[in-house]
């Protein structure tokens, strides 16, 4: 890994536009190498066009952006060889046998031949897949293939990885198992990590935490200073019938919807109040909860939407790390 830069991410100004539609707004923050950090919010809200341009799979219009030290712009193909991504959708060559698959990613990155097994056997044992290494990718589990993919990801010893919802479709077991294995590598290369993830729980555990919207960064710092920001008290009414949703929404500060329609969260200094004002409508709900704010509570309050919302905006196509215009 590169070391002297005390940056993993620096970004500065950063502007992009689709014609028309203007995706980043003068996006500006820096990370600390070796962090965790997590990049959140709603589907259109920008974090696909600045994930492709610190990737390189969209050229930078306006500002500056660095990966470990180096410039986007001037050394496209030094900042491929800082990072490792693995990708939302499945990536694997299912022909090629698990120790295949990471033997191909090292010659792309220009391995050496003793070089790439042992680093290949290395990565492997990490993620537990050592006694798979000769088995086919196609008949490997959901949950294997996903540490398959995380073991091709630092192959190449790369300064960051980038995971775009990593552990989607994996049960709980498999999920904590992705992190562990994350945490495992961090621990043993001080890699750097950026979360993209509709997990939003999954980023309560990051260094650093920044909430995108609208093209503009609306929040950063740990999750612990974005909670505090936020203060006070969310009392979470579920199942509310849609003529109190209507009176609380227009009377009561500080009321977000939830994920689901017929779901409130309100902040507040003291929950008493809000309870005894509800009290006669209480045998009408499906349930009330009152607990500190959390970061999905900051999230709804800075965006008032639901991290899956769908919003219809413009955005990069994916593009395969070993495709024509990827990563070699």
């Amino acid at each position: 890994m590169t070391a002297g830069n005390p940056t993993v991410i620096d970004v500065q100004d950063v502007r992009y536009a689709y014609g028309d539609v203007h995706a980043l707004r003068g996006v500006g923050f820096s990370v600390p190498r070796g962090s965790f950090f997590a990049l959140l919010g709603p589907n259109g809200a920008g974090k696909s066009t600045l994930v492709s341009l610190m990737s390189t799979l969209l050229p930078l219009q306006t500002g500056t952006l660095e990966v470990a030290g180096v410039d986007v712009r001037r050394h496209a193909a030094a900042v491929r060889r800082r990072l490792g991504l693995v990708f939302q959708e499945p990536s694997l060559d299912e022909r090629l046998t698990v120790l295949e698959n990471l033997d191909f990613h090292g010659r792309i990155y220009g391995l050496n031949g003793r070089a790439r097994r042992e680093r290949a056997e290395h990565v492997l044992d990490v993620v537990e897949l050592g006694e798979w290494q000769n088995a086919s990718a196609r008949i490997l589990s959901r949950g294997m293939k996903r540490r398959l993919e995380i073991a091709r990801g630092v192959m190449h010893d790369p300064d960051l990885l980038i995971l775009d919802e990593p552990t989607t479709g994996l049960d709980v077991q498999s999920r904590r198992a992705v992190w562990s294995y994350l945490g495992a590598l961090r621990r043993e290369t001080g890699l750097s990590l950026l979360l993209t993830t509709h997990q939003i729980e999954e980023a309560e555990d990051a260094d650093l935490v920044a909430v995108i919207d609208r093209g503009e960064v609306l929040a950063f710092g740990t999750p612990l200073e974005l909670r505090e920001r936020l203060g006070g008290m969310v009392v979470t009414l579920r199942g509310v019938p849609d003529d109190l949703r209507a009176d609380l929404a227009a009377s009561v500060p500080d009321v977000v919807a939830g994920p689901s329609g017929d779901t409130l969260r309100v902040r507040v200094a003291d929950p008493g109040p809000l309870i005894a004002r509800i009290a006669p409508d209480l045998p009408r709900l499906a349930g009330l909860s009152v607990q500190a704010a959390s970061l999905e509570d900051v999230f709804l309050n800075l965006t008032g939407r639901a991290l899956r919302e769908e919003r219809a905006a413009p955005g990069p196509a994916r593009v395969s790390p070993t495709d024509g215009r990827g990563f070699r």
